[in-house]
């Protein structure tokens, strides 16, 4: 058993699952930074300070002050300002995420194009495989192109 865990822990992908859950904690952290540190301070003071965390739907008929009230009275609550704090928080996450990795991509070099597959028959001009010696459709001969 301990033998064939050791072949388990030791195949490639497990080795990459385990890199790609300690680099994607580390881009978490930047993440993070560029959200907290970066685009959320012109933004809080573009905007002011957006807080939608007390806003809620009271269920019961007794009405409270706030949300924390109304929790800890245990009344029946939809907390619709902290979904929408999190949906906020979500959509400033994913939108530099987005820039990031757009970012990224614009440093990667454009890989080479593929070579063609086919090409046209200059007789019929039926498509036909770059290998082909003699067309399918006209039966020409193809090879004095090449």
């Amino acid at each position: 058993m301990l033998s064939e865990f050791k072949r388990f822990a030791l195949r490639g992908n497990v080795l990459d699952l385990a890199v790609g859950v300690v680099i994607g904690a580390a881009f978490n952290q930047i993440v993070n930074s560029l959200v907290n540190d970066v685009i959320m301070p012109p933004l809080g003071f573009l905007v002011g300070k957006m807080d939608f965390s007390n806003l809620y739907l009271n269920l019961s008929l007794t009405p409270y002050a706030s949300l924390a009230e109304a929790r800890e009275a245990g009344a029946p609550v939809i907390a619709y300002g902290l979904f929408l704090n999190n949906l906020l928080n979500f959509l400033i996450v994913a939108f530099a995420v987005f820039l990031l990795v757009r970012q990224v991509n614009r440093w990667r070099p454009t890989p080479p194009p593929e070579p063609p597959k086919t090409k046209e028959c200059p007789y019929c001009l039926s498509t036909v495989p770059v290998k082909a010696t003699r067309c399918a459709h006209c039966t020409s001969d193809l090879t004095a192109e090449s």
